[in-house]
């Protein structure tokens, strides 16, 4: 599908931020606009059209935003669109709620309209991806019923379709952060690696391999301000950074294939750490799903050892020296000494996948750099 074709409901009390908004999608070219000055109204639009993106703002009379936020995740637990909040309540405890709430992402009015655009466009992606998703299991009873011939054909195309899609969602992930589309290649390959040689199976560990990519999906639902702020955090906003392993978790949950079943587990527990002082469950040793282990300790060797807009690449030593220290704390003693087995392998995806250094920072922060 075509993402200029979604729909798109914009809901405002305010006529005058409809036409604006009207013109900005319509311009960039897309045709599947609707809008409601009447929050009472949504809900029967959303059953008639089912748009894929509802823009919704916060503050209206009869209805809220947080009351349609509440009232569209009740009918659409599943299957629901993807919601962009734009509102003039910029204050932080509104965007954790709305996007505790379901809503997808957060914008202040006024807003840019280039990031605004980027926004919309990138939400559109993610819905599409997620409803390829949810047609699968659908699209393969058909195939088995109309002949059995068939069967292999199917499972074949199922798998690629769904490996297709999930790729989208780490294209998507990458478009929101920092990070490149080179740093998903390089940790899923040093994961896999380090999988194999703990014992993981062909088939589990190229698993593993195609699974990881998505370990950040859940960062969509992060606004940019906290996504992309240079300097450390404040509690509230690592409150919300945080919640990106449950977003993730949301956008996979339900998935009917082992690829989106340890895609789940890799996005909600790969912040948790060995000693239980990670989150979002604070779950220890080998509570913690085992393809979450290995995905968090190749993410955070590739993410020291690249450079970012926010800090400098450590040298090898120096990242050694870290893992070494924090085995049996944030790392798997068990998978910090493979790690170290296939030390080589490791080196040479990094190298082979290397990223051109064109920044000199003076301001490191290791805290955003480790997760």
């Amino acid at each position: 599908m075509n993402i200029y074709e979604a729909k798109i409901l914009i809901i405002d009390d305010d006529i005058s931020n409809i036409k604006l908004l009207n013109r900005t999608l319509e311009q960039r070219g897309f045709n599947g606009v609707s809008s409601t000055g009447d929050p009472t109204k949504v809900f029967h639009l959303q059953s008639q059209h089912r748009f894929h993106l509802i823009i919704l703002d916060l503050n209206m009379p009869t209805l809220d935003g947080f009351q349609v936020l509440k009232k569209l995740q009740e009918d659409y637990q599943q299957n629901g669109p993807c919601i962009l909040v734009l509102t003039a309540q910029s204050q932080q405890e509104y965007k954790y709620r709305a996007l505790s709430m379901g809503a997808n992402d957060f914008l202040a009015k006024p807003c840019d309209q280039v990031e605004l655009l980027a926004r919309v466009h990138n939400l559109i992606k993610v819905k599409i991806a997620h409803d390829l998703l949810g047609n699968q299991n659908t699209i393969l009873e058909q195939r088995i019923e109309n002949s059995q011939s068939e069967l292999a054909s199917a499972h074949n195309e199922l798998y690629n379709s769904r490996l297709q899609s999930v790729r989208i969602l780490s294209r998507a992930a990458e478009y929101r952060d920092n990070e490149t589309g080179l740093h998903i290649i390089r940790m899923s390959k040093m994961a896999a690696v380090i999988g194999r040689h703990a014992g993981m199976s062909e088939e589990e560990h190229t698993l593993l391999l195609n699974a990881s990519p998505i370990h950040d999906i859940g960062k969509i639902g992060i606004p940019d301000s906290i996504l992309h702020k240079p300097g450390k955090l404040t509690p509230v906003e690592w409150k919300i950074m945080k919640s990106h392993t449950k977003i993730g978790a949301d956008i996979l949950q339900n998935g009917c294939s082992d690829l989106l079943r340890m895609a789940y587990e890799i996005a909600l527990y790969h912040h948790e750490k060995y000693d239980g002082s990670g989150y979002p469950q604070g779950l220890c040793g080998e509570d913690i799903p085992f393809v979450a282990r290995v995905t968090a300790l190749a993410d955070v060797f590739d993410a020291l050892t690249s450079e970012r807009p926010y800090k400098n690449a450590w040298p090898l030593d120096q990242t050694y020296t870290y893992i070494r220290n924090h085995s049996g704390t944030q790392f798997d003693p068990r998978l910090v000494d493979i790690f170290f087995d296939c030390i080589e392998g490791i080196i040479e995806i990094k190298e082979k996948y290397a990223e051109q250094t064109t920044h000199n920072h003076i301001q490191i922060y290791p805290d955003r750099a480790v997760g």
